[in-house]
């Protein structure tokens, strides 16, 4: 058993519905039919949505998702329609909130590899392959691969694990012409992100994309154009490590949430992984040092001081 440790309340805000509450973040539908998304501060590990927050992550999250999709324009047009606030929201949904079209999500996390670790390292090891592509001898964890490859997964349900599965499966789901603009469309954004973050110092070992198409016939062509929606390049959804202290062969130092998964199977935190019983809260230390490094992430990527 995982998920929520305590599912928070959804804030009612007039002239919204409330849909679904998610790992990270809250979704609503307004009266002219698109979707507000709102970013908590809410974090997880393990599949577990923790009890403790990560002080302006929601923020920080959205903003720099933002920033990609300005940058990625060119590339695949993202759901966003505007960053205004609904009427008689409350004031902390300010930076934190997107109005975004309404989209058909493809069930399918599209996850770009150009180095070896997490889950693909697991698998390499024992078969020398990731999602069922071969990879040569002798790659270690945090080895760059010869090339980027195209890894997806199927999405599951909030508490459950997402399921690594070969092309041809996401081929059988979606349709060949569907799975194949998936892959090109993943290796191109990730070549993309690669190559802006490695100016900026940091290595994208890995990331992933959620995509859909226009929900409305009217904005539908008969080629259909993917849309890139939900969040991008944040240190949720990817691995930036310092390209300055990277070396194959041990765990990188990450901008990413690693610590707190390290905390929470470490014996400071007394909790069981393993067993049904939910996770503890963070200790202050944990939080403030989480919050550093989504801010560093920010501000090394965007070169802008976080306010």
């Amino acid at each position: 058993m995982s998920g929520f440790v305590e599912k928070p309340e959804p804030v009612q805000v007039p002239g919204l519905i409330h849909l679904h509450t998610g790992k990270v973040r809250d979704l609503y539908r307004n009266d002219a039919g698109q979707l507000v998304m709102v970013a908590s501060d809410r974090t997880s590990a393990f599949d577990w949505v923790l009890p403790s927050e990560i002080p302006d992550k929601g923020r920080i999250l959205t903003q720099l998702s933002l920033w990609w999709f300005d940058r990625l324009a060119d590339l695949v047009p993202s759901h966003v329609i505007s960053t205004e606030v609904p009427d008689g929201a409350p004031a902390d949904w300010a930076g934190r909130t997107l109005i975004c079209r309404n989209l058909e999500m493809l069930p399918v996390e599209c996850v770009a590899r150009g180095y070896l670790t997490g889950s693909g390292l697991e698998e390499y090891v024992q078969h020398r392959t990731v999602c069922g592509i071969a990879l040569p001898e002798g790659l270690v964890d945090g080895s760059e691969l010869p090339a980027p490859i195209f890894t997806p997964a199927l999405k599951a349900e909030v508490g459950e694990h997402d399921e690594n599965v070969p092309y041809e499966e996401v081929a059988r789901r979606v349709g060949a012409e569907t799975a194949t603009q998936l892959r090109q469309t993943t290796l191109a954004v990730y070549g993309r992100a690669r190559d802006i973050a490695r100016d900026r110092g940091i290595i994208l070992a890995d990331t992933k994309f959620e995509f859909g198409f226009a929900a409305d016939p009217a904005e539908r062509s008969d080629e259909q154009q993917l849309v890139i929606g939900d969040e991008v390049l944040t240190p949720d959804s990817s691995r930036f490590w310092p390209a300055d202290e990277w070396e194959p062969g041990r765990t990188q130092r990450s901008f990413d949430k690693q610590f707190i998964r390290d905390w929470l199977a470490g014996p400071e935190s007394g909790w069981d992984r393993h067993s049904e019983e939910p996770p503890p809260p963070l200790p202050d230390d944990i939080i403030a040092r989480s919050r550093a490094k989504y801010v560093e992430a920010y501000e090394r990527l965007t070169g802008q001081t976080w306010a």
